[in-house]
This record gives structure tokens, C-alpha cells and sequence, in this order.
């Protein structure tokens, strides 16, 4: 695949966190701070978002593993910035460093991986 995926593509993603955006409202937890699923969720968004100029045209890529530590609790009204770097790119698969961060520090990282995937055939084999 002639892609123009080269490792050092950067993302970048910032949210207030939301009631949506907490473990209270995700049922992962009972307090209303800002959940893991939702920090992976940007994590993958900030990922997926960072290579979608270089696909070729009818390609998506599809989020396959997330390996990652969520180190501090984040409340609600805060800032969350997201970074991925991608650090390799072979054939399909794509690897991302990931981290997100709040006014106070880091507060979550690891690595995600993704495949590149024609949109249509992905779906008919649904």
C-alpha cells in the first residue's frame, strides 16, 4: 500500500469533561470524575483523527488494542488534551504512543494500535 503514513504524525484532541464524560455516567464507576473509557475513547479519536488526510480514498482505520494506564482522576469542567504520535506504520497496521494530560499533569498513557480497512468491504463482512 502506497500510503503516506509515516511514523512522527502528531494528533491532537482538548474536551472539557462533561457529565457525559465521567464514570458515573458510563457506569464505570460511582463518582463523577473523568472515566477511563472515555479518556480511551480520546485516545482512539485522537489517533483515528491524526491519520485520516493520508488514507486512500475509501479507507477508514478500525481500532484493533489500547494498552494503557489511567494514573489520575480528572473533574469535571476540566481541560483534557490528547496527543498520539504514530511510531509505526507497517503495511496496515498503524502503533500510536498516547498520552492525555490536564492542568495539572499527565493523567493517562500507553499505545493504541489501528488497521487500515476499505470502509465498504469491512461493513458487508459485518
Amino acid at each position: 500500500m502506497g500510503n503516506m503514513l509515516n511514523p512522527g504524525i502528531e494528533g491532537l484532541q482538548t474536551i472539557l469533561v462533561r457529565y457525559e464524560d465521567t464514570a458515573a455516567a458510563y457506569g464505570s464507576g460511582t463518582v463523577e470524575v473523568f472515566a477511563t473509557p472515555a479518556m480511551i475513547a480520546l485516545m482512539e479519536k485522537t489517533a483515528m483523527d491524526s491519520v485520516a488526510s493520508f488514507l486512500p480514498a475509501g479507507s477508514i482505520t478500525v481500532g484493533t488494542q489500547v494498552t494503557v494506564s489511567h494514573l489520575k482522576a480528572t473533574v469535571m469542567g476540566a481541560k483534557v488534551i490528547c496527543k498520539s504520535v504514530l511510531t509505526s506504520a507497517e503495511g496496515r497496521k498503524l502503533v500510536f504512543d498516547v498520552m492525555a494530560e490536564d492542568e495539572k499533569g499527565l493523567i493517562g498513557s500507553g499505545n493504541h494500535t489501528r488497521y487500515i480497512v476499505d470502509k465498504q468491504r469491512f461493513m458487508d463482512n459485518i
